[in-house]
């Protein structure tokens, strides 16, 4: 018997404390609407402690919602990051475990979890402040080929790029161990700090790369044009998805751009992990040798049904849902 296609998700395993807010209280926060930015501890204890009407906890990172979503769709997961010496990382790597996901390559670190606030306003638009614990205390020198064993394939979360060192350790660590790799570039701010060492790691490690429309007109300079965008990301990787939220998504590869149709949202309280959704539908899809745009219209039906629910993990009963449309 075939053993099962294997996914592994790099990045920071961090616990989302989601909370809804106004507008009102955003404009206290330093920041752009939007935004990500990474903080300390101690700052993000105190906007935790202000925020008004408290937080829900769920396992986050954008490399964790992909996988999560992916474990939950039966696919084989593992995951590659370092979790805390504290209850929140013994939540992550449980939760993770229950869905059915390889556990065996976290790292355990001597600081706490990583936490990400995440505030959400009633446009569905979703703020966030980071601290990443014990996710930045990965070093180089822990990432082996053996990290990989047994993978078919590596999803990179964007956020590692802020570490040059460790991502290309990840990078070269998967290529030795045979997998093809997708990378997902996060944000905006994320392509713009490392616009000197992006189109080298796309053209010489990345089969796929995941963009929304910010961040490919952060990297090509192109706006509104999304077909020239989605070219110009495909002609450094095999096959570029530009997703440009409740408008669909454009997926380029050999020299040819597909739109595909979105989802419709009927009502959007929270976007946290849309994007990583996405990804996860498109990897599932493509892990089964679909068609690039079955691959989009799954993650469209993901994307589509995280913002309709607070925060990046979806209720049993939305889950029933996509897995009958599969």
């Amino acid at each position: 018997m075939n053993s099962p296609f294997t996914l592994i998700g790099v990045g920071s395993p961090i616990v989302d404390a989601i909370a809804q807010v106004e507008d009102s209280f955003l404009n206290q926060v330093d920041g752009d609407k939007g935004g990500m930015v990474l903080v300390d501890a101690a700052t993000i204890s105190g906007l935790i402690e202000q925020v008004p009407g408290g937080t829900i906890a769920a396992p986050g990172g954008s490399a964790g919602n992909t996988l999560f979503a992916l474990a939950r769709m039966g696919a084989s997961t593992a995951f590659l990051g370092k979790t805390g010496n504290c209850a929140e990382g013994s939540f992550y790597r449980d939760r993770f475990q229950q869905l059915g996901g390889d556990c065996s390559r976290f790292k355990i670190g001597d600081v706490p979890n990583g936490r990400c606030l995440s505030l959400v306003t009633p446009d569905g638009e979703r703020t966030m402040r980071t601290d990443l614990g014990a996710a930045m205390t990965l070093a180089p020198e822990e990432v082996s080929v053996d990290d990989f064993a047994g993978c078919n394939h590596a999803h990179i979360e964007g956020y590692l790029l802020f570490n040059e060192a460790l991502m290309m350790r990840v990078l070269n660590c998967a290529k030795q161990a045979g997998c093809t790799i997708s990378l997902d570039l996060a944000s905006f701010e994320v392509v713009n700090a490392t616009k000197n060492i992006l189109p080298a790691i796309l053209k010489d490690y990345v089969d796929i790369v995941f963009a929304n429309e910010e961040e490919g007109q952060a990297f090509t300079g192109i706006s509104d044009d999304y077909i020239s965008m989605a070219k110009e990301l495909a002609s450094l990787c095999d096959i570029a998805a530009v997703k440009i939220g409740a408008r669909g998504s454009y997926i380029a590869h050999a020299g040819t751009v597909e739109k595909v149709e979105p989802m419709h949202a009927a009502h959007v309280v929270d976007t946290t992990g849309a994007g990583d959704l996405w990804a996860a539908g498109f990897l599932y899809g493509w892990s089964q040798k679909r068609t690039l745009a079955d691959c989009a219209r799954i993650g469209s039906i993901l994307g589509a049904a995280v913002v309709q629910e607070q925060g990046s993990v979806l209720p049993e009963h939305v889950w029933q849902d996509i897995l009958c449309q599969l």
